[in-house]
């Protein structure tokens, strides 16, 4: 069975958060305080792992209508839920009342009584003919069971017969055997109890301490108080995977055994942590039983005491768990909870997590949804809270869930509302989302595996327009492994490379070459943000300039022509052709100075516009220097692309 719908009623801070979607994963969106932990809570307790936590109690009614529901007598319905059945399910519920019977997803609800109902669309009638039909009767024993309404009706019509025929008899028989009494949805809703997934529910607050009496743990476990140890569910499912119990370790007397018992499990988890937990490689697991230190503090100053110590490879040391980041201890002990779950319940699971990994790192949080997406989603369905961006990933926007505490148009209370799509009017709801497409856009669309960065947006047309020019020629461009990236110029080269350096990113860099930047270019190809011989600019490729911008590859004749063909200069305000010998060497530099002396009425000069221009008419431009302009720019692809392996 599939969970495919949800509404969760009368909960806490929901007071109706209307039906929403859920496929195999499914993200609830929402600042704090908003109603995320209700709703995980409530559909948890349509089936809990944990008995404990699978009742309504009348203190979870909505405090601003509780006296009035205490007075109505009545019982409200908490959780209603839609499920779609697996294909060997319809195959046996088609056995039972036979094909096309069940006409609708089957749905189940539960109330404050803690009675859960199944809604089941069946075609009642249908099921008494087929019945009827396949029962081996005679045509005159089949007459006397026509149009009844119901197998039950089918069943209470044979028990009354005075006398029955054999056949007739055989037939009372094998439908009392397959639904007693004829009561076919009784016997539907038996099997879908049986099929029904348990829902298991983690949160931060269950995590695995670093140390644990053992007398104080089997002193709450006789008493039934284990709920009052934090950290004792997680530190069972510890001992569980070690097929062990706390009663049993208190029994070990000889140190082979029990570390033959430990070293075992140790390996297994450090096996699985560090195969998605990737902020420290140096890590290892290590557990001990020892007896207790007099001087410790209570409870650990007496009986034996369990901990568990993490190992850093690189520094040859160890050091309690619960001296380790929140972020490591949340990750440990979900996956060591999770193992038990599974091993105990097997894999008809559905597993609530509430804010998952809030206290990660973001590079840790990415860690967590690839665990998510592949060790829990080929077999499980997941449905989890967050406020983080890290935690959405804007490959699965749809299957997120924006949840907000909504107002009335008269600030009416209405309550934790889900939507069943991405959009809100909430900007505070929709950050989340936005910033993990934002940063997923600026990744994709902009960066790629290979990234060329130049400073400015006129930069990647021109070299667009040389590389395609060149292609159509049958000379060689740019290699399409390439990505061009405009990043504002040379100064932002290292915040870029601290925002995307760490994605496994090869980047090279072109850049213009003046007076104000010949110290930053060599301090950026002495830095280590870069690759050797990574770092271009642009007066390499201008025949001995000492000073060049993009714009001089293209060479002064070219761009002169071009200049005078995008602004439409002509006469006395169009640019010279023939170089005269008192401009600056940076064509750039000329051709501002000549825009500073043109009348007020003459167009400003804009570095993208001729770029622009140059894209927008690529064949029908041929001015003079063109060749020498795409002789220099495959020389420039030729070294650049020299930098990708072959």
């Amino acid at each position: 069975m599939r969970l495919i719908k949800a509404r969760v009623e009368n909960y806490k801070s929901v007071l109706d958060a209307e039906c929403f979607s859920v496929g195999n994963l499914t993200c609830l969106v929402g600042k704090n305080e908003s109603g995320k932990t209700a709703l995980l809570e409530a559909i948890e307790k349509i089936n809990s792992v944990v008995p404990s936590r699978e009742g309504f109690q009348i203190t979870d009614y909505p405090r601003i209508n509780l006296s009035d529901y205490e007075a109505s007598g009545r019982v409200d319905v908490a959780i209603e839920t839609v499920w779609d059945l697996e294909p060997e399910e319809v195959d046996h519920i088609d056995r039972l009342a036979g094909p096309g019977v069940l006409t609708t997803p089957v749905q189940l609800s539960k109330d404050y009584a803690n009675r859960r109902s199944w809604k089941l669309g069946l075609d009642l009638a249908k099921a008494a003919q087929l019945v009827v039909a396949t029962s081996g009767l005679e045509e005159t024993e089949r007459s006397a069971l026509a149009d009844l309404a119901s197998p039950v009706e089918v069943f209470e019509k044979l028990q009354a017969m005075e006398t029955r025929s054999p056949r007739q008899q055989a037939m009372l028989d094998e439908l009392n055997a397959s639904c007693p009494a004829g009561d076919l949805e009784a016997s539907i809703e038996t099997y879908l109890d049986g099929r029904l997934p348990a829902l298991v529910y983690y949160t931060l607050y269950d995590s695995l301490p670093g140390r644990m009496s053992i007398d104080q743990l089997l002193t709450a476990k006789a008493s039934g108080t284990l709920d009052q140890i934090q950290g004792s569910r997680v530190f069972l499912s510890l001992l569980s995977m070690v097929n062990t119990t706390p009663e049993q370790l208190n029994q070990i007397t000889t140190s082979e055994q029990l570390i033959s018992k430990l070293e075992g499990v140790q390996s297994r988890i450090t096996r699985i942590l560090f195969k998605y937990w990737t902020q420290n490689k140096y890590l290892k697991v290590r557990f001990s039983l020892g007896s207790a230190s007099p001087g410790d503090p209570p409870p650990f100053n007496t009986g034996k005491v369990f901990q568990t110590r993490i190992e850093n490879t690189r520094h040859d040391a160890t050091i309690n768990l619960s001296d380790r980041s929140t972020g490591f201890i949340w990750f440990f002990s979900f996956l060591v909870w999770f193992s038990e779950v599974q091993k105990e319940h097997g894999q008809n699971l559905i597993v609530l997590l509430d804010e998952p990994g809030l206290s990660l790192h973001a590079k840790a949080q990415q860690d967590l949804l690839r665990y998510i997406n592949e060790e829990l989603l080929p077999k499980y369905q997941v449905i989890y809270t967050t406020h983080s961006p890290f935690m959405i990933d804007s490959g699965s926007l749809l299957a997120c869930r924006t949840v907000e505490d909504v107002l009335g148009p008269n600030d009416e209370v209405l309550g934790t509302k889900v939507g069943d799509n991405v959009l809100s009017t909430d900007r505070d709801t929709l950050f989340p989302l936005q910033a993990a497409l934002g940063y997923d856009i600026t990744q994709t669309m902009f960066v790629g595996k290979h990234c060329l960065l130049v400073e400015g947006p006129s930069d990647l047309l021109y070299l667009q327009w040389a590389s395609s020019e060149l292609t159509r020629l049958g000379r060689k461009g740019l290699d399409r492994r390439w990505t061009i990236t405009p990043c504002g110029g040379i100064t932002k080269v290292s915040s870029f490379m601290s925002l995307f350096g760490g994605s496994g990113l090869d980047v090279a860099v072109l850049t213009d070459h003046a007076s104000g930047d010949k110290r930053k270019v060599r301090e950026l190809r002495e830095s280590d943000l870069l690759k050797q011989g990574h770092v271009f600019t642009a007066d390499m490729y201008c025949n001995g300039f000492s000073e060049a911008d993009t714009e001089d590859v293209l060479g002064r004749d070219f761009y002169i022509e071009l200049v005078n063909a995008t602004y439409e200069l002509k006469g006395s305000q169009a640019l010279q052709v023939d170089r005269p010998p008192t401009v600056p060497m940076r064509v750039v530099e000329e051709v501002e100075d000549h825009f500073k002396v043109l009348p007020a009425d003459a167009p400003e000069f804009d570095h993208y516009a001729p770029a622009a221009h140059l894209i927008a008419n690529p064949g029908d431009l041929t001015f003079r220097g063109r060749g020498a302009a795409l002789d220099r720019f495959e020389k420039l692809f030729a070294d650049i692309n020299d930098l990708l392996a072959p």
